[in-house]
């Protein structure tokens, strides 16, 4: 059975497109870096490094990968240039397996008390407010009753957003007016949730907070008064993350992981980019599973991520 045989045909061909600029900016310099070459000497590791490091996989993570390479050529003897790509994966498959929790095989829920409540983080303009109308319609198609709360109440065009994928996604929202409490919005949405019998409750929060303390204050309060409804809430604290800026992308998680405990992130905006390595060096560097990636504006244009296959779209040889 070939890799991809677990996605249909339009899965793997969104994820093969979304990920081809960073595709192509890595095998333009392994493509210089090996002409001519049938052995993986220092230069053709330095290249290797540079292409990761430009494709932002972070230099902590790059760092690792080559290491991993030289002590797998060390181990086998002999490898030559044509096989790079397959180590390459190989390697990077086997790092971010032991980097990370078992993952989703489509968008079904754990087996836990109704409702599972996430809490879904991240600044603006990361594509939060998206990412959750997707992630509602993923779960409704997935035949799940699910529960929006518009607790981002600092800005009026994430209330609107909000809404219209609630309307779009025929699901339920709970919201009040502008400048409202957030943990406000949180009590309702939650107590809604419950009395109506519902799956999966998705929390919009606010992404402008002037600093960590604020950020820190103001989620842990929204925590703890979904405690007084669901005393496992939350279930999840989803981070997304901008895919398209890189190295800003590593700033950001270093934020919120420190002022909350984010335990899933989702990376969006990863088409159109040639920085799509941001999704090795996150998942490596923070040790949080990336249950989601990003690749168009569509409501199916969230994927769950597969390591094996991201690395694969990423690093394959079409010839293979």
């Amino acid at each position: 059975m070939g890799l991809f045989n677990i996605f249909s045909g339009g899965k793997k061909e969104l994820l093969d497109k979304g990920l081809s600029k960073t595709k192509e900016n890595v095998f333009a310099k392994l493509t210089r870096a090996i002409a001519g070459r049938s052995k993986i000497s220092d230069e053709v590791l330095d290249s290797l490094e540079e292409a990761l490091i430009t494709s932002d996989v972070g230099v902590e993570t790059t760092l690792k990968i080559i290491e991993r390479i030289q002590q797998r050529i060390a181990r086998d003897k002999y490898i030559n240039t044509s096989e790079l790509n397959r180590v390459l994966r190989d390697e990077i498959s086997s790092m971010l397996t032991e980097n990370n929790t078992e993952e989703l095989e489509d968008f079904s829920l754990p087996n836990t008390s109704k409702p599972y409540v996430i809490m879904v983080v991240g600044v603006n303009g990361v594509g939060k407010t998206t990412t959750i109308g997707k992630l509602a319609h993923n779960f409704k198609k997935a035949g799940k009753k699910v529960y929006l709360g518009a607790a981002d109440t600092f800005r009026a065009a994430a209330v609107d957003q909000l809404t219209i994928w609630s309307e779009r996604t025929g699901v339920n929202i709970v919201k009040q007016q502008m400048g409202s409490d957030p943990a406000a919005v949180t009590f309702d949405t939650l107590s809604s949730a419950l009395a109506n019998d519902a799956d999966v409750v998705i929390i919009d929060t606010a992404g402008r907070l002037h600093n960590k303390i604020n950020l820190m204050n103001e989620l842990t309060k929204i925590k703890n008064v979904m405690k007084k409804i669901v005393p496992t809430a939350p279930n999840e604290v989803l981070l997304v993350l901008d895919g398209s800026t890189g190295q800003n992308a590593f700033e950001q998680a270093k934020q919120f992981t420190s002022a909350t405990d984010v335990n899933a992130l989702a990376i969006t905006k990863l088409d159109g980019t040639a920085k799509g390595g941001v999704v090795i060096g996150i998942s490596d560097r923070f040790r949080i599973p990336v249950k989601y990636i990003g690749l168009g504006e569509g409501p199916d244009d969230l994927q769950i991520f597969r390591r094996r296959e991201f690395v694969d779209a990423l690093f394959g040889d079409a010839k293979e």
